[in-house]
């Protein structure tokens, strides 16, 4: 008995070896914490608080890895598959955790035959959705870059290519209150996509514009498609090209892709896209698309918003004044639309104010999104009423406005 019980012990004792191996295999850079778990929610309790979903219960079946419980970890990922079954990182850990019983392991995917880029991938994938339990979005915080939604904007997005994350956020009278985030995937080659074919996630602030539903489409779209407005103003201003960036789903025979597998796009499992979908809105859902995003306090983000709807009314009182030289003081030497440089620009302003003897101006439904890694960047969209004696008019407008020389100046202005 005793020696078999040593017998059992020390098989037992390899095996958790194996599993601890596996652990560090597939987690690769995250630094679990060495003592206890601070103020994270304990593993199970965080799956319970996140329905129960797909990531949530990976998460604490590595940290069942982690906490020696083998058995409980190997239950878990059975129950996982048995809902999911095309999760195919599960699976690489279910066969690892079989193997470990039977013999060292020696890599990550031992058991599954995978090429050394699949292994790779899955380990990739394994560390950011457990990143995402250690490094939990700050409370209280906001991204900087949803300065301020228009009513009929019910949600923002904003994408942490870095991370791996898309952030969804309900207007709150203005104010984004965060709702959910979820597993994304993008570009192979990174992010700041630049041209056609370079298989990068375009970073900037884009809308979504139309609604592709999945019988339109071939089924590597998964259960549907978002185009977004990429090349923006900006983007065409910089020289960069290309088309087709979407946010839409997977293959059936796919759970889940790899942290960088696309071709530029934002993709997500089929459950996120089809629950985010329903949030989406043609010509107005805002997505900001950063390569790490920057969270600041409410004060902050309330001073912030201040400052520039201050800027932006102050154009639009300068405007009206009919005094040509503080209102053109509002753009850029450097501005560019629609063929006209800043001269033709104020050579036209100029004559078309000659023939004014009154106009009012108001502005409505403001939104003003600031550019991600680009401080002196702000993006405002609005409904402008323009009424002078001679003229009446109504359109959507959008503006880059950019700090020069202490001064924020409109680089950009058009029709929405």
């Amino acid at each position: 008995m005793k020696n078999g019980s040593g017998a059992n012990l020390y098989l037992m004792g390899k095996f958790k070896h194996a599993i601890r191996l596996l652990l560090v295999l597939v987690t690769g850079l995250v630094a679990l914490p060495a003592g206890g778990m601070g103020d994270l929610l304990p593993p199970l309790q965080y799956a319970r608080t996140h329905n129960n979903n797909p990531e949530a219960l990976l998460v604490n079946i590595l940290l069942e890895i982690r906490q020696d419980r083998l058995n409980t970890a190997l239950r878990d990922v059975d129950a996982l598959l048995h809902i999911n079954p095309n999760f195919r990182l599960a699976s690489l850990i279910r066969g690892d955790l079989l193997m470990a019983r039977a013999k060292p392991l020696t890599a990550f995917g031992s058991a599954a035959g995978a090429t050394p880029e699949q292994v790779a991938n899955f380990r990739d994938e394994a560390r950011v959705r457990l990143q995402r339990y250690l490094e939990q979005p700050p409370s209280g915080k906001i991204p900087k870059y949803l300065l301020q939604m228009q009513p009929e904007q019910t949600h923002a997005i904003v994408v942490d290519t870095s991370k791996s994350r898309l952030y969804l956020f309900e207007n709150n009278a203005g104010e984004p209150r965060y709702v959910a985030d979820y597993y994304i995937t993008s570009g192979k080659a990174g992010a700041e996509k630049l041209r056609e074919g370079d298989q990068k996630t375009p970073l900037g602030v884009y809308f979504v514009t139309s609604s592709l539903a999945m019988e339109k489409l071939s089924d590597f779209y998964g259960v549907g498609a978002f185009p977004l407005s990429y090349p923006n103003e900006w983007d065409k201003r910089q020289g960069r090209n290309g088309h087709g960036i979407w946010l839409h789903g997977v293959p059936r025979d796919t759970y889940s892709r790899p942290p960088r597998a696309s071709s530029g796009c934002v993709v997500l499992t089929n459950p996120d896209m089809a629950t985010l979908g329903k949030t989406l809105q043609a010509g107005l859902t805002p997505v900001v698309i950063s390569d790490h995003v920057e969270w600041v306090s409410a004060e902050e983000w309330r001073s912030q918003r201040e400052r520039f709807k201050g800027e932006v009314e102050a154009w639009r009182r300068d405007w009206e004044s009919l005094d040509n030289e503080r209102y053109l003081n509002h753009y850029s030497r450097a501005f560019s639309a629609n063929g006209q440089d800043f001269a033709i620009f104020s050579a036209q302003k100029r004559q078309v104010n000659a023939g004014k003897s009154a106009l009012q101006v108001k502005l409505s439904d403001v939104s003003i999104f600031q550019y991600p890694g680009k401080d002196n960047i702000f993006v405002v969209t609005f409904t402008q009423d323009y009424q002078s004696n001679n003229l009446s008019n109504v359109m959507r407008k959008r503006q880059y406005w950019q700090m020069e020389n202490g001064q924020w100046r409109i680089m950009y202005e058009g029709a929405a």
